[in-house]
């Protein structure tokens, strides 16, 4: 089967293709990446060189090459992960979300539609928990939730779910969707919670925490969501959406008081250095105030369940960024964009 992975260099996507290029060499799996930001083709070390993947720099946003893509490789699967993802980002500057989160999306489902005939192929469209809004105190996001989106992210990619389901009626494209709770593990840029809190406690820079830090969030370990995705992929049904969940639900302030307690055991600190680095600033604007994921319907009719707790994941993870400074350093200072330009400047 060939695989056709967008976004694949970014954090879910570099995790998803690391964990099952190596598992499943009878499948040609192919990485389609614009290469922006946070985006980085050194976190593809591990299958760079394997014969069963390839990389091809494109922008979803650009038409013609994203058909020459599909020509060269005839995809029999699509896994779109590719996204701009970050709620700050996008208020600062929507456009780019909109570009790439709905107009990509829209030109993704339509190389689809030229290459495959009807009912061929299968489209697996990527989303987020974020697009149902926000919680009270009590209930969980099931599949049938209605969309309430309250930022520029959580908007665009409403409009990419409703635009992947449109399709699917309106034209017949074989597609599955599914909307996870908040992602964290390996690979992931330094801009989201959990690694810029390590980073921050390792070089004891304050830790900013919106508000009183009472938001919830329910929290995946990358894997387990990766591991999800090839389910659905393998016996999901068309046309059906699964949500995907942690069952590990967190106060943001929670989750740093943790990261403060695990960097200290890693590193032999006093905890309570590392707590007195916490600090509280203005809340963002629209901020939901809880997430929380009924991710039953994946359980019962895929047999999936995440495999790590929290305590687990969250482990691994401070390791990870303590074991790996040199691709931390490479994000942080540019370098990394440096070198993708050699590389891959004129592709």
């Amino acid at each position: 089967m060939r695989i056709l992975v967008t976004g694949g260099a970014g954090f879910i996507g570099a995790n998803f293709l690391n964990l099952l290029v190596p598992r499943h060499r009878e499948h040609q799996f192919v990485n389609l990446d614009a290469l922006t930001y946070a985006a980085n083709p050194r976190s593809l070390d591990p299958v760079a060189s394997l014969p069963n993947y390839a990389f091809e720099r494109a922008d979803l946003c650009d038409f013609s090459g994203l058909r020459a893509v599909f020509a060269r490789h005839q995809p029999e699967v699509v896994v779109h992960f590719a996204a701009e993802s970050h709620v700050d980002r996008s208020i600062a500057g929507p456009r780019a979300f909109v570009r790439t989160n709905v107009e990509g999306t829209f030109n993704l489902l339509e190389a689809c539609r030229e290459l495959w005939t009807p009912g061929q192929g299968l489209f697996h469209h990527v989303s987020t928990d974020e697009v149902f809004g926000s919680l009270g105190a009590t209930g969980r996001f099931d599949e049938e939730t209605r969309y309430d989106p309250s930022s520029p992210y959580s908007a665009s990619k409403a409009a990419s779910d409703h635009l992947v389901r449109a399709w699917h009626r309106t034209f017949g494209l074989p597609v599955r969707v599914s909307n996870c709770s908040n992602n964290y593990g390996p690979l992931q840029f330094p801009e989201k919670l959990i690694p810029l809190m390590i980073l921050n406690l390792l070089e004891r820079k304050p830790l900013p925490v919106y508000g009183q830090g009472l938001n919830v969030r329910d929290w995946l370990y990358v894997e387990d969501h990766c591991e999800a995705i090839w389910a659905i992929i393998g016996a999901g049904q068309n046309g059906r959406t699964y949500n995907i969940g942690g069952r590990s639900e967190q106060r943001n302030i929670d989750v740093v008081k943790q990261l403060c307690h695990l960097v200290a055991e890693e590193t032999g600190t006093p905890e309570a250095e590392l707590l007195g680095l916490i600090c509280y600033v203005s809340d963002r604007p629209g901020h939901d105030l809880r997430y929380a994921i009924d991710s039953s319907r994946i359980e019962a009719e895929l047999a999936w369940k995440p495999r790590e707790s929290f305590a687990s994941g969250l482990r691994k993870t401070v390791r990870w960024y303590l074991a790996n400074r040199a691709w931390i350093d490479s994000v942080r200072t540019g370098e990394y964009r440096r070198w993708i330009e050699q590389n891959y400047g004129s592709r």
